[in-house]
């Protein structure tokens, strides 16, 4: 466990925290006018190992070499040269700031950070934190990491909260589920409105594995399962990729399924070439198959995601008692499913597939310059 304080004064600044991996979508902007909640659990924080924030400088001015340098491989429309390491935590984890009226402009419905840190430490007055809940965007406080000091707290350390196997994970059953009421800003005398859509865990979470599935498609078709993993990346690889025989299939693998069949074999459609498995909620960690020598192509997905695929569970209705307050969303009739397909985010998509090197390859920039890309994702 750990708390974050102040680099000029040593004024605490968070509670005591514990480090989780950085959330697929910590930078996600999600539709428009979107109420989204809380990036963060509390207790917990998370590290951005790559420069997030401002300054921001364009492609064009960057050019490709330097790019590169920062493990940047295709075109962006613009490369942070902020400072790695950014810590997030809950809005409601931190401690001793106030907000700095000189830079909180710039917003929608809120505070989107575009100006760098506007929140202060309140002992001593240094710039430490960026304070976001702007609409569509993951509500969150990131500290920036030249200003504050990560201490471990008395008589604990980074032991003290040891992270649960992937049995543990299984047992605990923290899915994340497909679909989920969505509030936008002003839409009613009682607040929020809310409709029922795809989560933006999963826009998210679709986004990175995708641009992982083209890259270990090697510019064949790729198969997957039926069901919920057919809706969230059929559609875009029968678009994106050639049709034909040779065809390269993925499966889901990881904790308490059996061991794929990555051989050979005489039957080309007998075998897994890739492998959607979760990743460790807390270390971050990608499942890997027991036997190390596989050539199978590791499709990550978060873990809670991932869980919601392979056991994929109804949620049946729970009795209560006494009147439904008018701001509870009914479940009579049940909530119905999403009307439009499922789309994965394109930015993550972007964002991803810009970072793999496969992305060298002709045929993978190509599809990154596709105008239509925005559309089908």
């Amino acid at each position: 466990m750990f708390v974050f304080v102040c680099a000029g004064c040593d004024a605490p600044l968070t509670t005591p925290l514990s480090q989780v991996a950085l959330p697929v979508h910590a930078h996600q902007k999600y539709g428009n006018a979107i109420q989204l909640p809380v990036l963060m659990e509390p207790g917990t924080f998370a590290v951005e190992t790559e420069p997030w924030g401002p300054p921001w400088r364009r492609w064009e001015e960057v050019g490709s070499e330097e790019a590169a340098l920062r493990g940047v491989l295709a075109p962006v429309h613009a490369l942070s040269y902020g400072a790695s390491g950014a810590i997030v935590v809950a809005p409601g984890d931190t401690r001793g700031t106030v907000l700095f009226p000189e830079r909180l402009g710039g917003a929608c419905c809120g505070l989107d950070g575009r100006e760098g840190p506007n929140a202060a430490c309140e002992a001593c007055g240094s710039l430490v934190a960026t304070r976001i809940d702007d609409c569509s965007l993951w509500q969150a406080t990131w500290l920036a990491p030249d200003a504050v000091r990560r201490c471990p707290v008395d008589g604990g350390g980074d032991t003290d909260v040891m992270p649960l196997s992937w049995a543990e994970l299984v047992a605990e059953g923290s899915a994340t589920p497909p679909f989920e009421p969505v509030a936008t800003w002003g839409g009613s005398r009682l607040g929020s409105s809310h409709f029922w859509s795809w989560s933006p865990r999963w826009v998210a979470a679709a986004g990175q594995a995708l641009a992982h599935l083209l890259a270990a498609s090697e510019g064949r078709p790729v198969t997957v399962p039926d069901g919920l993993v057919a809706d969230l990346f059929r559609r875009a690889l029968d678009t994106l990729l050639p049709t034909g025989p040779s065809a390269r299939r993925a499966v889901l693998a990881g904790p308490e399924l059996p061991a794929p069949d990555t051989g050979t074999g005489s039957d080309a459609h007998a075998h897994a070439d890739i492998l959607l498995v979760p990743t460790h909620p807390q270390t971050g960690e990608t499942w890997a198959p027991a036997d190390p020598t596989t050539s199978a192509y590791w499709v990550p997905l978060p873990f809670g995601v991932w869980l919601s695929l392979v056991f994929p569970e109804p949620y049946p209705p729970v009795l209560a008692s006494g009147v439904i307050p008018l701001d509870v969303l009914r479940d009579d009739p049940l909530a119905p499913l999403p009307p439009q397909p499922f789309r994965a985010d394109p930015r993550v998509f972007h964002r991803t597939m810009a970072r793999l090197p496969a992305v060298r390859s002709p045929w993978l920039r190509e599809i990154l310059k596709q105008n239509s890309l925005t559309h089908l994702l």
